[in-house]
C-alpha cells in the first residue's frame, strides 16, 4: 500500500507547512494505516508542531523588541553626536570671534605705536633720549 508523502517543501510559508502536516495526519487517520500506538506518536508530533509555532512567535517578539531597542539606542547615539557637533561649532565660532577681536586690537596697537614713533621723530625727542627709544619703527617704544 502506498503511503502519502510527508515531505515539506521548504519554499512554502510556515502556515502552509502547518496545514500540510495537519492534512497528512488526517489522511493517515482516515486510511487507518497506523496502529493505536503510532496514533499517539502522531498526536505528539502535532503537539510539538504547535509548541514550535509558539516558540516561533516568541522568537519573533524577541526579535521585534531587540530591533526596537537597537533603533532607540542608535537614535540616542546619533542625537548625542549631533549635539557634540553643534557644541563644537559654537566653541569654534567663539574662538574665531575672539581671534578676530584680538587681531583688530593688535592692528590698533600697531597704528598707535607708529603714530607715537612718528611724533617722536618729528619732535626730536628721540635724538635727545637715544637710550630710551628704539630706532626701529617695528619694535616697541622702549627697549
Amino acid at each position: 500500500m502506498e503511503r502519502p508523502s510527508l515531505e515539506v517543501n521548504l519554499s512554502d510559508t510556515q502556515e502552509e507547512g502547518k496545514l500540510y502536516v495537519v492534512d497528512s495526519l488526517n489522511n493517515l487517520n482516515k486510511l487507518n494505516v497506523c496502529p493505536d500506538g503510532a496514533q499517539h506518536v502522531l498526536e505528539d508530533i502535532g503537539a510539538t508542531e504547535e509548541n514550535m509555532a509558539g516558540s516561533n512567535i516568541r522568537n519573533q517578539r524577541l526579535f521585534f523588541v531587540t530591533f526596537i531597542l537597537t533603533l532607540i539606542v542608535s537614535l540616542a547615539l546619533v542625537s548625542f553626536v549631533i549635539f557634540i557637533i553643534i557644541q563644537t561649532r559654537n566653541k569654534m565660532d567663539q574662538i574665531s570671534s575672539r581671534l578676530i577681536a584680538e587681531k583688530k586690537n593688535i592692528e590698533e596697537l600697531k597704528k598707535i605705536n607708529n603714530m607715537i614713533l612718528k611724533h617722536l621723530h618729528q619732535s626730536g625727542i628721540q635724538k635727545k633720549n637715544n637710550n630710551f627709544c628704539s630706532h626701529d619703527s617695528s619694535m616697541t617704544l622702549f627697549t
